[in-house]
């Protein structure tokens, strides 16, 4: 087995957020293979994640972000998010800090509209999978087809619209609900983007 040295532990805990002793354990687990540590490290987070999903959140905090495209010209876009756990002293940490830091960063980049797939209106969704279903008609596939389509599409929708469905803009293989989950494996409390604002000069 390879050697599992404090500068390899640093090097998988900058990439992925994780805790010095989930990293160690992931490294050794994974044969000392960085990449495939990364991936457990993700499956264990989520694993984390889907068991403190209940508990209550009234705690947190609010990041700003704003984009300038040069230092002598005044910004064009900007964010406001909310990141919520559950104690103030997790909210005063490093990793959430860092956690609404990234999300504000990604919102700007991403213009998701959505926190999670549930806030899509109904209507919203239903014209999008209509619209699928004619598309696919027009293109002639066959019908018994066109429901797998239409779910691919909406698949699609999701990640392009939906914060939590969307890749994140820094590591394009990460889902934002991913980079979440690896900041509850951290933190070891629930933690979860209630709301953000978005605002851009251009898009108006």
């Amino acid at each position: 087995m390879a050697e599992i040295t404090a500068a390899l532990v640093k090097q998988l805990r900058d990439r992925t957020n994780a805790g010095m002793m989930d990293c160690r354990k992931a490294l050794q687990d994974a044969g000392g293979d960085l990449d495939k540590a990364a991936v457990l490290l993700r499956e264990r987070g989520i694993a984390k994640a889907d068991k403190r999903a209940g508990r209550e959140t009234s705690n947190g905090l609010v990041e700003s972000y704003l984009h300038r495209t040069s230092d002598d010209f005044p910004p064009q876009i900007g964010v406001l998010v909310e990141v919520d756990c559950e104690t103030d002293f997790v909210a005063k940490g490093d990793d959430m800090k860092k956690l609404a830091r990234e999300l504000a960063m990604h919102i700007a980049a991403a213009n998701p509209r959505w926190v999670q797939k549930e806030d899509v209106p109904a209507e919203v969704l239903e014209r999008e999978r209509e619209l699928y279903r004619r598309k696919a008609e027009q293109d002639g596939r066959p019908q018994a087809a066109w429901e797998r389509i239409v779910e691919g599409q909406e698949r699609k929708f999701y990640e392009e619209n939906v914060l939590l469905e969307q890749f994140w803009v820094r590591e394009p293989k990460t889902p934002i609900k991913d980079l979440i989950a690896q900041t509850v494996a951290t933190v070891q409390e629930n933690v979860n983007v209630r709301r953000f604002s978005r605002f851009s000069i251009k898009e108006g």
